[in-house]
C-alpha cells in the first residue's frame, strides 16, 4: 500500500502528519462553484470526433473570457474536441494536475453554469478518474500548455443521468467547455524561482535543484530554533498565498535531530494539495504570504507542529523540531 502523506489537522486542532492528502494525492475541498468534479460513475473511453461545436463569438484569444454561441441542432453523442489555439508548452498527461481557466455552458440553452474568468482564479485539479468528469480527462490529455480547447461532453462522460442540481444541469444535458490550459504539474515538477542566499549557518541548507528530484536538506549540528522559520530558498514570481488558500506542493520533511526523512512527496511520486486551514500551524503560518513558484525552508518548533502527540508510526518523537523543504507549485 502506498504510504500516505503526513499533514492534515486532527479534530483537536493539531495536524497529524498521517492524514494530509489521500491516496489520490489531493485533499483540497471542492469549491462552492460548479467545477467539473467527478461524477459518481465512470464510462468506457469515448470516441473523439471533431464536432459539431458552437462558435466562440467573442473573447477568442487565449486567456480572454469567451462568449460561446448556443449549440445548433443535435450535439454529438461522442466527445467532440477542437484545439482552438495550439499552445507550445508542456504536454498534459493523464494523472497530471492542471491549472486552467474555463467556461462551461449547456448546449441546448447556452446557459453558462460556471467560469473561472470572473473569479480571476484558475481551477487547479487532477486529470484523474474520480477527481474530475471523464470528459475533461479524455479531451485534455495530450494537449499542450498555452492551448485553448473547446469540447462538448455528453451526459455519459459528464454528470450522468443524475446531472448536477447545484449547477442546474439535467441528466440529458450535453455540456460545452472552453478551457485555457495554463500549466501542468506532475511528480517531476519543481519550483523554478530565483536562488536566494542561504547565509545563516544556524539554519538548514536546502538544495536548489529544479529537476524534480528531492532537494537535499543539511541540518546543522546546533540547537534548533525556538521560533518558526520560513525562508525562501528559491523565490518565485507568482501570487502570494493567503491563509484561506489551498496549495499544490512538492515537499520533503526531516527531523532536526539526526536529519532523518519522515515524509516526502518525492518518495511517493505524487504531488499533494491541501488547505492551509487543515495543516499544522507551522505550515499555515510559514506558507502564508509566500509566492507561488517558490521553494521555502520551514523549521517548525514542537508547539507549532505535533508537540507531545506525534502521529503514530510516523517516526517522529515527542517534542520534535521538524524541517521542511516546500515547493509551492500552484494556489488553488
Amino acid at each position: 500500500m502506498r504510504r500516505r502523506s503526513l499533514l492534515i489537522a486532527v479534530p483537536a486542532g493539531l495536524v497529524t502528519l498521517a492524514a494530509c492528502g489521500d491516496d489520490s494525492g489531493s485533499s483540497s475541498d471542492a469549491s462552492d462553484s460548479a467545477s467539473p468534479q467527478a461524477s459518481a460513475t465512470s464510462a468506457p473511453p469515448p470516441k473523439i470526433v471533431d464536432g459539431p461545436l458552437p462558435a466562440i463569438t467573442a473573447g477568442t484569444k487565449f486567456g480572454e473570457k469567451p462568449t460561446v454561441a448556443k449549440g445548433s441542432g443535435e450535439p454529438s453523442k461522442d466527445l467532440a474536441v477542437k484545439t482552438v489555439v495550439a499552445g507550445g508548452g508542456k504536454a498534459v498527461a493523464e494523472g497530471d494536475f492542471i491549472a486552467a481557466d474555463y467556461l462551461g455552458q449547456i448546449w441546448q440553452s447556452a446557459k453558462v453554469f460556471d467560469n473561472t474568468y470572473d473569479r480571476k482564479t484558475p481551477l487547479v485539479i487532477q486529470l484523474a478518474q474520480g477527481s474530475i468528469i471523464d470528459g475533461w480527462r479524455y479531451a485534455l490529455t495530450g494537449k499542450k500548455t498555452g492551448s485553448r480547447v473547446e469540447f462538448s461532453v455528453p451526459p455519459t462522460w459528464g454528470y450522468g443521468e443524475q446531472g448536477s442540481e447545484q449547477a442546474g444541469i439535467k441528466g440529458d444535458d450535453t455540456l460545452v467547455f472552453v478551457v485555457d490550459v495554463q500549466d501542468t504539474f506532475n511528480a517531476r515538477s519543481s519550483a523554478q524561482g530565483k536562488k536566494v542566499p542561504q547565509d545563516d549557518a544556524a539554519l538548514p541548507k536546502v538544495g536548489t535543484n529544479t529537476d524534480g528530484k528531492a532537494p537535499s536538506i543539511e541540518v546543522p549540528k546546533a540547537d534548533a530554533p525556538k521560533k518558526l522559520v520560513a525562508e525562501y530558498v528559491l523565490e518565485g514570481d507568482g501570487a502570494e498565498v493567503e491563509a484561506q488558500n489551498s496549495v499544490l506542493v512538492q515537499y520533503k520533511g526531516v527531523l532536526w535531530d539526526g536529519g532523518k526523512e519522515f515524509d516526502s512527496t518525492y518518495a511517493r511520486k505524487q504531488l499533494t494539495s491541501f488547505s492551509l486551514q487543515q495543516v499544522v500551524k507551522g505550515w499555515s503560518q510559514g506558507l502564508t504570504g509566500k509566492k507561488v513558484g517558490s521553494r521555502v525552508l520551514i523549521v517548525v518548533p514542537p508547539d507549532l507542529g505535533y508537540g507531545d502527540n506525534p502521529p503514530e508510526g510516523s517516526g517522529i518523537e515527542k517534542d520534535s523540531t521538524l524541517v521542511f523543504s516546500v515547493d509551492i507549485l500552484a494556489k488553488m
